[in-house]
């Protein structure tokens, strides 16, 4: 019903925002993130998706078209409704989202609040092949051999992005190495 809302930003809490557009206030519950990055008084676009209730109606806002279908698609995995998609995305990026389905790594989603690990494997097993960018199984193969190195996953992740996205026809080995090279020693 409402793709997306542009407006002056009136107020900005912790987890919302309240856009300002064509005289109505509309208060758009966001990523923390989202939140963090939003100035009250200046102009904000946001993709939404409003999701009506018996009690109440919420409209969801998102930064980019990306993070908006993700959002729907972890609320189709069963146990995970519209505020705990909306965690998942202030919890963990939209890159570590994809390198936890893609790797299998549930343990990522139990440090989001209200998930503990069935809802975490579920989301795993849910999501896998339907994530709107998928996870490119090269920056996975990379990730998975730093971490097994005792590297942490996010140093893992953004080293293997990076060394992936500047390296694309290396071989695995090779871009270990220079992820290893970047990372320094241990």
């Amino acid at each position: 019903m409402f793709a997306s809302v542009r407006g002056m930003v009136t107020s900005v809490g912790t987890s919302s925002v309240v856009v300002e557009s064509g005289g109505i206030g509309y208060e758009i519950l966001v990523p923390a993130g989202v939140a963090l990055g939003t100035v009250a008084g200046a102009e904000a676009h946001f993709h939404t998706v409003l999701i009506p209730r018996e009690d109440e109606w919420l409209l969801f806002g998102f930064s980019d078209a990306e993070s908006k279908q993700l959002f729907s698609v972890l609320r189709s995995v069963s146990g995970v409704g519209p505020k705990t998609a909306l965690a998942v995305l202030s919890t963990l990026s939209t890159a570590e989202i994809d390198d936890a389905v893609a790797a299998g790594y549930a343990d990522r989603f139990t440090s989001v609040p209200g998930i503990g690990a069935k809802t975490a494997s579920l989301i795993v097993v849910s999501l896998t092949g339907k994530l709107p960018k998928s996870s490119n199984h090269d920056v996975v193969d990379v990730i998975s051999a730093l971490t097994g190195l005792g590297w942490t996953q996010s140093d893992a992740s953004e080293a293997a992005r990076s060394v992936v996205a500047e390296m694309p026809s290396a071989t695995l080995a090779e871009r270990i190495r220079l992820a290893l090279g970047r990372l320094g020693p241990s």
